[in-house]
């Protein structure tokens, strides 16, 4: 596996760490935009081992789906929770009336962790 692979794995960890964190005290809607952080350095990290990289959050969803989702490298759920917790983040970071349950954010946490030990049995394969 690539160093920048790994430190983006990492990344992807603290992050999540963090949403969970949050959660626990009541900062759901910052736990849910963590969660979305959390998937997008999954993919980054995804991406990055097939030398693939890039600067915005589209350009990684739509790659992602290209490379993974399409090709059912890994589930295509995978893609689909990326995008969803991607509007969730925005959502729950612009909308200042947003107020996300906590067991839909803790749902959107568990699928993380779930695409987590997807990417790393993905890679360890690779």
């Amino acid at each position: 596996m690539k160093e920048h692979t790994q430190k983006l794995l990492d990344k992807a960890v603290d992050v999540l760490e963090a949403a969970d964190a949050l959660l626990t005290v009541g900062k759901v809607n910052v736990a849910a935009g963590r969660a979305y952080y959390g998937m997008m350095r999954i993919a980054e990290a995804l991406l990055n081992e097939k030398g693939l990289n890039f600067d915005n959050h589209g350009d990684i969803h739509g790659a992602y789906g290209l490379h993974f989702a399409k090709t059912k490298a890994l589930d295509p759920k995978f893609h689909r929770w990326l995008l969803d917790s991607f509007d969730h983040r925005i959502v729950g970071d612009y909308d200042v009336d947003a107020d996300f349950g906590s067991d839909m954010v803790a749902d959107m946490i568990n699928q993380a962790y779930e695409f987590l030990e997807a990417a790393r049995t993905y890679l360890k394969a690779s």
